[in-house]
């Protein structure tokens, strides 16, 4: 199965910075252009036989675009839901480091040892994301799927196809409507592209 593993396209709080998670927020004008891009991008090189998405407005939409421009249905799988961030959910970052300025600290330096206030860890989401990943290659052995993701869930998948632990979460970068490939071939993984944003150059919001 070759995995094409795309994050959502531009959405609010995403500059300034917000702790989105499960809040949710529809894609921006700048949002659906990149969805649309995004979606000309993989038609172009791949053929999909399959196309999964979060449950949230933001991957669903994204996913439509890619949808129609590949001649596939959409299925939401509930394991690429968001990370739940709880008491800081759309809450700026700089609000909560203000408020609680340890607890944020060690999020961004050992997130693998964190528990969100009424919220998520990464081991949960972790688990979540890889019963997804199982529930495509049960259904999908071989072929191309695309599979649309948050940048929380989509760096816990690649944490975990590269083999690296979850205190690296912080050393991937997902940008909006990035695409990652990734080939897995009975057991065997490699990783080929990640965080690839060349189809959006040009784009601006």
């Amino acid at each position: 199965m070759k995995l094409i593993l795309v994050r959502h396209g531009h959405v609010e709080g995403v500059y300034p910075q917000r702790f989105r998670g499960r809040k949710e927020v529809p894609l921006t004008e700048l949002g659906r252009r990149q969805a649309e891009a995004t979606a000309q991008r993989i038609a172009a090189e791949w053929k999909v036989e399959a196309l999964y998405t979060s449950p949230m407005g933001r991957t669903v939409e994204t996913g439509r675009a890619i949808g129609a421009a590949c001649g596939v249905e959409g299925r939401t799988l509930d394991g690429l839901i968001d990370f739940d961030y709880g008491e800081w959910s759309w809450r700026l970052l700089s609000e909560v480091e203000a408020d609680s300025p340890d607890l944020f600290k060690a999020w961004f330096t050992a997130p693998q040892l964190v528990q969100v206030p009424d919220g998520d860890t990464l081991q949960e989401l972790a688990s979540r994301s890889s019963d997804a990943l199982r529930t495509m290659l049960a259904d999908h052995h071989d072929g191309t799927v695309v599979a649309v993701g948050h940048d929380s869930v989509n760096r816990a998948l690649l944490l975990q196809l590269l083999d690296m632990p979850l205190s690296g979460y912080w050393r991937i970068a997902q940008d909006p409507c990035c695409i990652n490939e990734i080939d897995i071939d009975d057991g065997h993984v490699r990783v080929g592209r990640v965080n690839e944003t060349g189809h959006l150059l040009g784009l601006k919001g």
